[in-house]
C-alpha cells in the first residue's frame, strides 16, 4: 500500500522563505551601509516596500496557478512557452549560482571558530564541498525531511539575530544617528544606493511558490508563507540595522567584517562573540538548505512541461527530481573550484551579481503575467478587485525594473549573454519535441 506523502504546512513553507531569504547577508550589510549613516534605514525601507509589492504579486499567483515552479509556471501560464522557458532557465542559473556564494561563505564563518581554514585553500574547498553535497543527500531523500532541516535551521539563526538586535536598543547612542546622512551624496542618490545594496537580501522571497504541489493547500498557505515570510524579514532587517548602528561607532561599524558578532560581543563578551558566529553558520547551512530545494524543482517543473531537457523530468522513489539537484551541485563545484583555486573572487563576486539579475527577470516577468491572466479570466473575477491588483502588478514590476536598472549596465551586458545561452538549449528541446511526435504519428 503506497504511503500518503507528507505535505509543507503553513510554518515550513514561511520557514522557507524566511530561511532563503535571510542568508549570509544580514550579517555583513549593516557594515555596508554605516558609511550612509542613518539615511540607510530609508533605503531599507523603500526596499522593504518593494519586497513586500513583488510578495503580493506572488502570493495571488498562488493562488490563480497553483502549480510546481514559481515565476516559471506563472510566466508560462501567462505569456506561454518561450517565456516560460526563459524564466526557468534564468531563475535556475540564479539558484545554483547562489550556492555556490553561500557555499563560500558558509566556510568563510567558520573560521570564526577554525582559523586555519582561512589559509588551507584544500581544506576550505573539502569543508565545502562537504556541506554541498551532504545537503544534496538529504533533499534527495525528500522535500518534507528538507522542509523540517529548514524550520530547524530558521529557528536556530532568527533567535539569536533578535536577541542581539532587541537587546541592542537599550545600548543605543543617538549621536550615531547624526548626520543622517554620511556619503556626501544627495539624499535621494544616497537612499537609491542603499536600495540597491539592501535588495540582494530580499532575493528568495518567492520560494514557497517553487514546490506547490508539495505543500499542504496550497491556494492558501503559499500566499500566507510568502507575505508572512517577507514581512518578518523586513522586521528583522529594519530592527537590527536600528540596533547596530546605535550601538557601533559609525567608523567601526563601516569596517567591521563581522558587526553582528561584534555587537554581541559588546554585550556578552565572548561567548556573545562565538554564539553569533555559530548563529552565522546556521543561517549560510540553512540558506543553502532551502535554496537546494529549489535548485531541483525548478528545472523539474520546467522538464515536466516539456521546456527542459528530458534528464531534469527524472524523480527517484521519494518524488524527488534528483538529477536536477546533482547537475546543480555538480556546477556549483565546479564554480567553487574556480574560485578557490585561482583565486578568482572578483569573477565569484560577479556570478553573485549576475544571480541577483537573473533572479529580478523572473520577478518582473510575474508581474506582467499576473495581468495577462487577469485579461484572460476577465469575466470570472470582480472589477474593483481586478482593478487593485494590477495596480500592485505595476507597481511591483517598475520596481524590478528599478531593480534591474541599479544592477549596473555590465551586469545586465553579461547577464543578457547568459540567458541568451538558453536559446540553444529551447531550440534542441522542441526540435527533439516536434521529432518524436513525427515519430508517433508515422
Amino acid at each position: 500500500m503506497e504511503t500518503e506523502k507528507k505535505g509543507l504546512g503553513l510554518w515550513i513553507c514561511t520557514s522557507l522563505v524566511v530561511g532563503n531569504v535571510i542568508g549570509s547577508g544580514i550579517f555583513l550589510l549593516p557594515a555596508s551601509l554605516a558609511s550612509y549613516g542613518a539615511i540607510s534605514l530609508a533605503g531599507w525601507i523603500f526596499t522593504s516596500i518593494g519586497a513586500l509589492l513583488l510578495a503580493l504579486v506572488f502570493a495571488r499567483l498562488a493562488v490563480l496557478v497553483p502549480k510546481a515552479g514559481g515565476p516559471y509556471a506563472y510566466s508560462r501560464e501567462g505569456l506561454g512557452d518561450f517565456a516560460g522557458f526563459i524564466i526557468a532557465w534564468g531563475h535556475w542559473i540564479a539558484v545554483w549560482a547562489g550556492n555556490a556564494a553561500i557555499c563560500v561563505a558558509f566556510v568563510s564563518y567558520l573560521t570564526v571558530f577554525f582559523p586555519s581554514l582561512g589559509a588551507n585553500p584544500v581544506a576550505s574547498i573539502l569543508v565545502g564541498l562537504g556541506a554541498l553535497w551532504g545537503l544534496s543527500l538529504v533533499n534527495i531523500r525528500g522535500v518534507h525531511t528538507a522542509g523540517i532541516v529548514q524550520l530547524v535551521t530558521t529557528v536556530l539563526k532568527t533567535i539569536p539575530l533578535l536577541a542581539v538586535s532587541i537587546a541592542g536598543l537599550f545600548f543605543l547612542d543617538l549621536d550615531h544617528f547624526t548626520p543622517v546622512n554620511r556619503s556626501g551624496e544627495s539624499n535621494f542618490s544616497a537612499i537609491t544606493a542603499c536600495a540597491a545594496l539592501t535588495l540582494w537580501a530580499y532575493l528568495g522571497l518567492e520560494s514557497a511558490t517553487v514546490p506547490a504541489d508539495d505543500v499542504d493547500n496550497p491556494r492558501v498557505t503559499i500566499p500566507r508563507a510568502t507575505v508572512l515570510g517577507t514581512l518578518l524579514c523586513a522586521v528583522v532587517y529594519i530592527l537590527s540595522t536600528v540596533s547596530l548602528m546605535g550601538m557601533i561607532d559609525p567608523a567601526d561599524l563601516a569596517n567591521s567584517q563581522a558587526p553582528f558578532a561584534d555587537a554581541a560581543r559588546l554585550m556578552w563578551g565572548d561567548v556573545g562573540y562565538y554564539v553569533i558566529g555559530l548563529a552565522a553558520v546556521i543561517s549560510c547551512f540553512g540558506a543553502l538548505n532551502g535554496w537546494m530545494i529549489l535548485q531541483g524543482q525548478v528545472p523539474y517543473a520546467a522538464a515536466r512541461d516539456g521546456l527542459f531537457p528530458e534528464i531534469f523530468n527524472k524523480v527517484n522513489k521519494n518524488g524527488v527530481p534528483y538529477m536536477g539537484i546533482i547537475i546543480s551541485s555538480v556546477l556549483i563545484t565546479i564554480l567553487m573550484m574556480m574560485n578557490y583555486t585561482k583565486g578568482l573572487v572578483e569573477t565569484f563576486t560577479f556570478i553573485i551579481l549576475l544571480a541577483t539579475l537573473t533572479s529580478l527577470i523572473p520577478y518582473s516577468f510575474s508581474a506582467i503575467a499576473e495581468l495577462m491572466i487577469y485579461s484572460k479570466r476577465r469575466n470570472e473575477l470582480q472589477k474593483e478587485r481586478l482593478l487593485g491588483h494590477s495596480v500592485i502588478a505595476l507597481l511591483g514590476f517598475f520596481y524590478g525594473l528599478w531593480a534591474i536598472a541599479g544592477s549596473g549596465q555590465d551586469t545586465v551586458y553579461w547577464g543578457f549573454l547568459l540567458l541568451m545561452l538558453g536559446l540553444p538549449v529551447y531550440s534542441w528541446v522542441k526540435w527533439k519535441s516536434s521529432k518524436n511526435s513525427v515519430t508517433a504519428e508515422s
